[in-house]
C-alpha cells in the first residue's frame, strides 16, 4: 500500500515564500508511484491541503485530512511529515514537538536539535565547548537596548535575529550610528537579537546526511562568493543571482577535508538527524575556522547548495529525497 506523506511547507516567518519553493522542488522529485503526496500549508491565515487550487483544511488535532472519494469522504492519515518550512514553526522545533505528540514521523532533527540550533545566541556557546571550532564573540539581546552602552565588541558587526535564517533583517553594520537601527529592525524578526564580532574571510557550506542503514554522507563544501555590491551572503545574494556559488569549492584539499571534519563531527555532537548543512567562515590570514550556524532545514529549491552538493556527489535530488524519507520511517 503507498503510504501518505505530508509535504509540509510555507510557515510563518520571512522564510515562507523560499520555503513554497523548495516544496514545490521536492514534490516534484518524489515518486508519486511509490507514495500518495499531499502539499499541506502553513501560514498565518491557517493550515491547509493544497490540492490543486483548492484550499481544504487540516485537522491540527490529529493533523489529517478529508478526501473526498467516489464512495465518500475519506479521513487521510499520514505515515509521514516532509517538513521543509525553513523558520518558525518548522526548524525550531515547534512542529518536531507536536508531531513527536502525535506519533507522526518526520524527516528532520528532533525537538531538542531544532530548539536549540535554531537559537544562535544558544547554539554558538555549545558549539564552542566543543572545542573544534572556534566562534566569533557576541553579544545576545533580550530586548531593545536604548543606547551603545552594552557594545563591547569592534566594528563591523553583523545584527542579527537570534532565531532567523536566510539573512532576513540581517545588517552589517560599520559605524556605530547605524548599531541601534539594525537592532531594531532584527528585533522586528525576533524576540532576540545577536550582535556579532565580523570575521574577516571565504564562506563555506557543508552538507551532511545519515542514510536508514546508518552510513553517513559528507557533501562536498561550497564557497560563497557575494558580487554586485553585497558584502556578505544577504536575502539578495541568496536568492536574487547576487552570488556565486562554487561546489566543490576551490580551496586547498586541507581545509576541505577540515570543514568536512568538523561538520561530520558537529552533526553528531549536535544529535542532528535528516539533511542538515554547517556554513562556516574560514580566516584565511589566521588559517583558522570559524563556526557560523547550523541550517537544519537547508533550502531545497532547485537553486540550493545542498542538491548541489549532492550532485557533486552523484546522488540527484530524487534519490536524496528518497532517502531522506526512507530514514525518516
Amino acid at each position: 500500500m503507498k503510504k501518505n506523506i505530508a509535504l509540509v511547507m510555507g510557515g510563518y516567518s520571512g522564510e515562507h515564500d523560499i520555503s513554497i519553493a523548495s516544496g514545490n522542488q521536492v514534490y516534484g522529485q518524489l515518486d508519486h508511484n511509490k507514495y500518495n503526496v499531499y502539499k499541506i500549508v502553513i501560514d498565518r491565515e491557517g493550515w491547509y491541503w493544497l490540492d490543486g487550487e483548492e484550499h481544504r483544511p487540516v485537522d491540527r488535532g490529529n493533523f489529517t485530512i478529508q478526501a473526498i472519494t467516489q464512495s465518500g469522504d475519506q479521513t487521510i492519515h499520514f505515515d509521514l511529515a516532509f517538513i521543509i518550512i525553513h523558520g518558525n514553526p518548522g526548524e525550531n522545533g515547534v512542529l518536531q514537538g507536536y508531531f513527536d505528540v502525535l506519533g507522526v514521523k518526520y524527516t528532520t532533527c528532533g525537538f531538542y536539535t531544532s530548539s536549540l540550533t535554531f537559537h544562535k545566541g544558544f547554539c554558538n556557546p555549545v558549539v564552542k565547548s566543543f572545542g573544534i571550532v572556534k566562534v566569533a564573540k557576541s553579544i545576545l539581546l533580550n530586548e531593545e537596548p536604548k543606547d551603545t552602552a552594552f557594545f563591547t565588541l569592534t566594528l563591523p558587526v553583523f545584527v542579527k535575529p537570534a532565531a532567523g535564517g536566510s539573512s532576513v533583517a540581517t545588517t552589517k553594520v560599520k559605524h556605530e550610528a547605524d548599531l541601534l537601527p539594525a537592532i531594531r529592525e532584527a528585533f522586528t524578526e525576533d524576540h532576540a537579537v545577536l550582535v556579532e564580532e565580523c570575521i574577516k574571510g571565504r564562506e563555506f557550506d557543508c552538507g551532511v546526511f545519515r542514510k536508514a542503514d546508518g552510513e553517513k554522507l559528507v557533501f562536498p563544501i561550497t564557497e560563497i562568493i557575494p558580487k554586485g555590491g553585497h558584502e556578505f551572503f544577504d536575502y539578495e545574494a541568496k536568492y536574487q543571482g547576487f552570488s556565486n556559488e562554487v561546489t566543490p569549492a576551490e580551496v586547498d584539499e586541507r581545509i576541505s577535508k577540515h570543514i568536512q571534519e568538523v561538520s561530520s563531527q558537529l552533526y553528531d555532537l549536535l544529535g542532528c538527524r535528516g539533511i542538515v548543512r554547517f556554513d562556516f567562515i574560514h580566516d584565511m590570514k589566521a588559517d583558522e575556522l570559524y563556526f557560523l550556524e547550523v541550517n537544519t532545514i537547508p533550502g531545497q529549491s532547485a537553486e540550493s547548495i545542498v542538491p548541489k552538493q549532492a550532485k557533486a556527489m552523484g546522488i540527484s535530488p530524487a534519490e536524496l529525497y528518497e532517502m531522506a524519507i526512507q530514514a525518516a520511517l
